[in-house]
């Protein structure tokens, strides 16, 4: 788990870096780096985390200021044309999580490919010389 952590660190970083002048201003930054990593669409997962967390797409404050397409037909609904939209996103989650557990898993799958193309099997030998390690737990 360390390794994603400090990948996603690593991405962050590289965010701000580009956001930032001087050094000095990365902590005001730090916001919008967090908002635009969040909200960018992962590879392994075809899908944001922002969307995996709410299920839902986030909405820009740009788009809620200006009313964009998405919000002004959320706004018209009548109340139960409301309710049943909301009914219906619910019956969603899982198919949307199943829809980001086989994208991940046929991920893995392209990436255990891609490494097997590069890895060569050893044949050993009776009498071959090995290097045996013993790890200590």
């Amino acid at each position: 788990m360390n390794g994603v952590v400090e990948s996603a660190n690593k991405n962050i970083k590289k965010i701000i870096q580009k956001m930032t002048v001087t050094y000095k201003d990365w902590h005001e930054m730090l916001p919008f780096a967090l908002h635009g990593y969040r909200t960018t669409a992962r590879i392994s997962t075809g899908a944001t985390p922002y969307s995996l967390v709410y299920d839902m797409e986030d909405v820009l404050p740009i788009e809620v200021q200006i009313l964009s397409l998405r919000i002004i037909k959320d706004a018209g609904l009548s109340e139960d044309d409301w309710i049943q939209t909301q009914f219906d996103q619910l019956n969603l989650i899982d198919e949307n999580r199943l829809t980001v557990v086989c994208h991940g898993q046929m991920y893995q799958k392209c990436m255990i490919k891609a490494f097997n193309k590069k890895v060569r099997r050893q044949v050993y030998q009776v009498g071959d010389l090995v290097i045996k390690r013993i790890i200590l737990s």
